[in-house]
């Protein structure tokens, strides 16, 4: 009898460790309060993130086949994405608070952190909360939300396995840090017309039809002579990989309206052969000092980047090395010039 009841006690034991270290690796830390499984096991089964800031800036991400896209369905960075997802398998604790910062960091963090929701399969999971880097920028203050286990009562700190520095750097709200950057990635076949019209320079309009089997290039309306199919084909293979550098920073939303409201050096607009039209309208910038142009002249006008106005709407930085082999049609189908003032700059 002794015997079986010493074996139940040991059964009732050990069911009981099993229990409280499955707590205390999924859930819960040393004081019972502190939750530490933020790692996501399957990265595949999460669908949606969503993060947001203390300055009231939000993304949500959504997973779409292979790919990721805003909410909305615009274009995002993808590898922002997988940094995202490498952070969520890689990370783990790297150590619980003191007495003293887990009350001050739970009161800062109640104010001030970044937000992170992440959903599998469709269901909210776990939601993070990340404040401030630890003194060695070795680790992350974190604070842990789950479905399971609810609302962590103190943050812990956190580091990704077999990787130096901060985790906060992967997450972040800005809209304008997960534009894609793609502006054009057509092939050929894909391109019905290409128009190029300068406002205040209209010998250099061309425009540019690709009819299949025949190309057709006119200068204000009027056919090119001499032209050369080659160079056509170069021309329209230039519009394969096209981006922009990087979103606006700079410029107040009164700014960017006063930009749309001046006259573009240059209009752009792309026609699919499926019908849908593009229009990017391009704005000077005017330079910090004086910058030599490609005559040698003295100019107050950035010869390396320029505003570019998207079909969205939104205002991005381009550089003139990545668009002048679009715009500048000339280089491509010289008979242009014949058509150029003496004084015109080539």
């Amino acid at each position: 009898m002794k015997k079986i009841i010493l074996l139940l006690v040991g059964i009732v034991a050990i069911g009981a460790l099993g229990w409280y270290t499955k707590k205390l690796i999924s859930g819960e830390g040393s004081s019972d309060t502190q939750l530490i499984d933020f790692a996501i096991k399957d990265t595949n089964s999460v669908d949606k993130i969503i993060v947001s800031d203390a300055f009231s800036r939000k993304i949500e991400l959504v997973r779409k086949g292979k790919l990721w896209q805003a909410a909305d369905g615009s274009c995002i960075s993808q590898e922002g994405v997988h940094l995202m997802l490498d952070a969520m398998a890689k990370i783990t604790l790297k150590g619980y608070l003191s007495d003293k910062a887990q009350k001050k960091f739970t009161e800062l963090m109640s104010t001030s952190n970044t937000k992170v929701e992440i959903y599998q399969n469709g269901e909210w999971s776990k939601s993070w909360y990340i404040g401030p880097a630890s003194q060695d920028h070795l680790g992350q203050i974190m604070l842990l939300e789950s479905a399971e286990y609810g609302k962590s009562a103190f943050p812990v700190l956190m580091s990704l396995s077999g990787t130096y520095g901060i985790i906060d750097p992967r997450f972040y709200a800005d809209p304008r840090k997960w534009m894609c950057t793609k502006i054009f990635a057509y092939d050929m076949e894909e391109i019905r017309s290409v128009e190029v019209k300068f406002p205040k320079e209209s010998y250099r309009n061309f425009k540019v039809v690709n009819g299949g089997a025949r190309f057709q290039v006119t200068q204000n309306g009027k056919k090119l002579s001499n032209l050369d199919t080659a160079n056509v084909y170069r021309y329209l293979q230039g519009f394969k990989k096209v981006h922009f550098e990087l979103a606006n920073y700079e410029l107040s939303q009164r700014q960017v309206d006063s930009v749309k409201r001046s006259t573009a050096f240059c209009e752009l607009r792309l026609k699919e052969k499926r019908g849908k039209s593009q229009l990017l309208r391009l704005f000077r910038i005017k330079s910090d000092g004086p910058q030599q142009n490609e005559m040698g002249e003295i100019v107050d006008i950035d010869m390396n980047k320029f505003w570019c106005q998207l079909p969205s709407g939104d205002l991005v930085k381009c550089q003139y090395f990545v668009f002048n082999p679009l715009i500048m049609g000339y280089v491509f189908f010289p008979a242009m010039e014949e058509k150029f003032p003496e004084n015109a700059i080539r």
